[in-house]
């Protein structure tokens, strides 16, 4: 059991993916800083905003194992499918659910005008723009090339 532990302690692309996944959500807390002025620690485990954590860490993991076991690799081939389908999910589907939560808050809101009917308001940012994806695996890459 101690080997184990000591192994996955010292697994470079699994503390990779993971230093990176911290990063993003680093970034997130900063932004906030400079733009409203607070600090939300809430952001280190929240999903959505720039940089994507998700997209940041199946990026480094994926350069990372490139990098340590061949890009011809198995594993690489494997980590880039899966950085792939994150990146998808990250940025299409969780987008278009974001957009489908918006909706039904707003007749969740109609519903408690009209009728008084009290519904808990859906989490609207679930996904990720363009532009957050793309900062997101930018930085997966480079902390991935880096480290």
């Amino acid at each position: 059991m101690e080997n184990l532990l000591i192994e996955i302690f010292f697994n470079r692309p699994l503390i990779v993916a993971i230093l990176a996944w911290f990063f993003a959500q680093f970034i997130k807390i900063g932004m906030t800083i400079l733009k409203e002025k607070r600090i939300d620690l809430k952001l280190l485990v929240a999903s959505g905003g720039v940089v994507s954590s998700h997209c940041a860490s199946v990026s480094a993991l994926a350069v990372s194992i490139g990098k340590n076991f061949g890009w011809k690799s198995p594993l690489f081939a494997i980590s880039l499918i899966l950085a792939g389908i994150v990146i998808t999910d990250a940025r299409g589907i969780r987008q278009e659910a974001s957009k489908q939560a918006e909706t039904l808050n707003k007749i969740i809101e109609d519903l408690y005008q009209k009728r008084g009917i009290k519904i808990d308001k859906l989490r609207e940012l679930l996904g990720h723009t363009s532009i957050e994806v793309f900062w997101g695996v930018l930085s997966g890459i480079l902390i991935g090339a880096i480290f």
